[in-house]
Formats: structure tokens, sequence, C-alpha cells
């Protein structure tokens, strides 16, 4: 089996603990939506909103119409300017996501952050610090396509300039780490909390810390093994 030479790994869930809550209550409350009708048609816009055809504003201006009020152009941008916000004031690191990055980077193993995304994640990541720890962003809403998809996979071992064998992807979701897998790229499925009947893609790897992860890059070259 080749030696892995990089790691792509997911955003939310795996790195990055988020409640979305606030976003959901407090920005389309600038326009006096209901949360429902908000959340109904968010759902709607999803994909677009994931894999870069529509912006936050076209976003906002369609849910605002198909729910019957008015859309000027500083209400769009108050609203967008909030989202951004709240989730630069909710996003938390997981306390072993730093370490981990800094460990692998050290190590000079190739890191991809691979994330399904809208437009405000960039900010979050640079606010964390994130960005300065990766070799690249992959944002599905850059890359304009989003995971399970083979396309963003593909996108992201070519900036980083390695083959699929020589490659490990993390996430939380089971159907994206298949997706790796579909591509020939090895996967570990981090889950944090319960199980919850949660069942890993056959050929991946259930991990519960990052710290697991680091372990399945092998010994650092240069290691002392311990004496038995």
């Amino acid at each position: 089996m080749p030696r892995l030479e990089a790691c792509l790994v997911d955003v939310y869930d795996t790195m990055v603990t988020c409640d979305f809550m606030p976003l959901r209550r407090d920005v389309p409350a600038l326009a006096g939506i209901p949360v429902d009708a908000w959340e109904q048609e968010y759902a709607l816009l999803s994909p677009p909103l994931n894999d870069g055809r529509m912006t936050k504003a076209e976003a906002f201006r369609q849910i605002m119409a198909s729910c019957g009020v008015q859309a000027p152009d500083d209400l769009v941008a108050e609203m967008v300017r909030r989202d951004q916000e709240l989730l630069l004031a909710n996003a938390r690191l997981f306390d072993d996501a730093i370490p981990f990055l800094t460990r692998l980077r050290d190590r000079g193993i190739k890191i991809a952050i691979v994330s399904n995304c809208t437009e405000n994640t960039r900010a979050m990541l640079v606010a964390t610090g994130m960005d300065k720890l990766a070799d690249e962003l992959v944002l599905s809403c850059e890359v304009l396509s989003a995971k399970p998809s083979p396309g963003i996979f593909r996108h992201a071992l070519g900036r980083l300039g390695v083959s699929p064998e020589a490659a490990l992807f993390v996430d939380d979701q089971a159907r994206f780490c298949a997706g790796s897998v579909a591509v020939g790229i090895r996967a570990a499925q981090i889950i944090r909390g319960e199980l919850d009947g949660q069942l890993p893609a056959e050929g991946v790897t259930v991990v519960r810390s990052l710290t697991e992860v680091e372990a399945m890059f092998g010994a650092e070259p240069g290691a002392v093994p311990d004496p038995a």
C-alpha cells in the first residue's frame, strides 16, 4: 500500500462545531420572515449555495420573494453581513483540530481542507487560523463541486499534486467517505459523539478523534520506537 502523503479533511463536525441556530433565527428576523418559512425555502436552495451556482445575496433575495417580502439592496447586504458575523461568533474549533493540522504539517504531510459550504466559510477558516495550516482550501462553493461528487475530490488531489492512493480523507458523513473511496482515496469517518446507528461505508475506518487519524499516517520519520 502506498505511503500516505496527503490528508483531505472536512470542516464542520470534523474540525469545527457550530451552532447554526442563531443564523437560522436572526438572519430571517431582519426581514420579518418566520423561521419555519425561512428554513423551508433555504433547504430548497442549499444545493446551488453549496456548489457555487448561487450567492448568499441571490439566495436571500429569492427566499424573500417567495415569502412575499421586498428585498432592497441595503437589507440584503445587512443580512449577508449578519450571516457572516454570526458564523464567526458561533463556530468553535475542536480541541484536537489545530494540534492535528500542525503536527501533520510539521511532518511534511500535504493538507487540503475540503468542505461543502457557502461563501461565509472562508472567512471563518481565516479567523481561526486553519487557512495557514493547510496547503489548499477546497471549498465546494468556490470549486463548483460538492461532496460526494468525484469532482471535488479530484480537484483537491490535483491542487496537492498527489495520487488517490497516497491520500486519506477525513469526514463525519458516511456518504462523503464513500464518495472518496469511490475515487480511490482511503477514508476515515470521525464520529465524536454517540454512534446513533451510523454505519460506515465499506472500506472506511471509524475513528473517534483526529489524534486517531494522525496515527493512521504511521510513525514520524526518524522516530525511535519504544523498547519492548
